[in-house]
C-alpha cells in the first residue's frame, strides 16, 4: 500500500500538482481545487499507512491534534485504521491555499469523525490540524453515512456570493450564538444543523409541548428561545476557508462555557420557562461547515469534543 501511495505522490510531483519546479527562478506553486482535494486524499491515506513520508510536509510544518501540538507521525498517525469512504465533505480554497474537510474514518477499527485543515505553501503542507470526535452514538452514525445532498451540490452561478462575503456569513454564525440574536446571521428558513451526526434543529415536533419543541425548531427560531445563552464566548474564531463553487464555508472555533447559571430562562416555548444547566465549566473545540446559497445559510454540519474550560487551542 505504501508503495502505491508513494507512486501517486511521485506522479503528482512530476506534474507540478504538489511540488515546486526546480531552479532559482521557479514561480510559487499554486494548488488548484483538484490539487487541494488530492493533497487531502494523500494525507488521509498517509495517516492510515502510518507513514508521514508519503506526505509532502514543509520542514517547519506545524501540526496540532485536538489542541495538542505534535509532530507528523504522532497521534492519529499511529491509530488510524481506515480512510473516510462515504462521508466526506471537502472545502477547497484556492485563494487561501487551504482546505477544510469533515469525514468519518476508523481509528483502531472504531468510527470517528475528523475535522481536518491543511495549509499549503509552494507545494508543501505548512500547517495540519486534526479535530477528532470519538465515542459516536449509534443514532448519530445513522446521519454520518453520507453527507446531505445539499452540502455537496454545486451552487448555481446566480446564487453564488463572493468569497469574502461567504467568510463574513460563516463568521456571523458565531456572533449570533453569543448575542442570542438570530438577526446577526442570515439563516435560511430551511436551515438544518447537525452536530457529531446528531440533528439539533428541525426534528419532528413532539406529541406534547415541552423541551422537545426546541429541537423541532429551525436554526433562527431556536436561537431566539435563548437556549444557547450558556455560550458566553467563542474564541478564537478562525473562518478562513470558502469554496464559492459549492457554497461551503469552513470554520474552526473554541466555544467557552463558564456555566455560571444553573438554569436558563427560555423564551417563546409553550410549557418551558427554564431548563436546568447543572454542568461544570467546559470548552468545545469545533469545526463547522456552512452551506451558503443566495446569501443565506442553509445546511450546517458541525463536529466537536469537550475539554477543560479555557483550554489552549494549540495555535497560540
Amino acid at each position: 500500500m505504501k508503495a502505491i501511495l508513494k507512486a501517486i505522490v511521485i506522479v503528482l510531483l512530476s506534474s507540478g500538482a504538489l511540488g515546486a519546479a526546480n531552479g532559482p527562478q521557479a514561480a510559487p506553486v499554486q494548488c488548484d481545487r483538484a490539487c487541494l482535494i488530492m493533497t487531502t486524499n494523500i494525507y488521509l491515506a498517509g495517516l492510515v499507512a502510518h507513514d508521514p513520508s508519503i506526505v509532502k510536509f514543509s520542514p517547519d510544518v506545524k501540526f496540532v491534534e485536538n489542541t495538542v501540538p505534535m509532530k507528523p507521525g504522532e497521534g492519529l498517525w499511529k491509530t488510524a485504521s481506515a480512510i473516510p469512504t462515504t462521508f466526506k465533505i471537502y472545502v477547497p480554497d484556492v485563494v487561501a491555499q487551504q482546505i477544510g474537510f469533515l469525514g468519518v474514518m476508523l481509528e483502531n477499527d472504531r468510527p470517528i469523525e475528523i475535522g481536518l485543515r491543511l495549509k499549503i505553501v509552494d507545494g508543501q503542507i505548512v500547517e495540519a490540524e486534526h479535530l477528532i470526535a470519538r465515542n459516536l452514538s449509534a443514532t448519530s452514525l445513522v446521519n454520518l453515512v453520507v453527507p446531505r445532498p445539499g452540502l455537496l451540490a454545486t451552487v448555481p452561478p446566480d446564487q453564488r456570493v463572493p468569497r469574502e462575503q461567504m467568510l463574513t456569513i460563516g463568521a456571523s454564525y458565531y456572533e449570533a450564538l453569543v448575542t442570542a440574536d438570530a438577526n446577526d446571521a442570515p439563516f435560511a428558513d430551511d436551515c438544518v444543523r447537525r452536530e457529531n451526526g446528531m440533528q439539533t434543529t428541525s426534528n419532528p415536533p413532539p406529541a406534547a409541548p415541552g423541551r422537545g419543541t426546541i429541537g423541532a425548531m429551525g436554526c433562527a427560531p431556536q436561537l431566539r428561545t435563548h437556549t444557547f445563552d450558556y455560550i458566553k464566548r467563542i474564541e478564537p474564531r478562525r473562518v478562513w476557508i470558502a469554496d464559492p463553487e459549492t457554497g461551503l464555508v469552513f470554520g474552526l472555533s473554541q466555544f467557552r462555557h463558564p456555566m455560571e447559571e444553573k438554569t436558563l430562562k427560555i423564551v417563546g416555548v409553550p410549557g418551558v420557562d427554564e431548563v436546568p444547566m447543572n454542568f461544570k465549566p467546559f470548552d468545545l473545540p469545533a469545526a463547522h461547515i456552512f452551506k451558503v446559497s443566495g446569501g443565506k445559510m442553509h445546511e450546517i454540519e458541525a463536529m466537536g469534543f469537550t475539554m477543560p474550560y479555557n483550554s489552549k487551542t494549540g495555535w497560540e
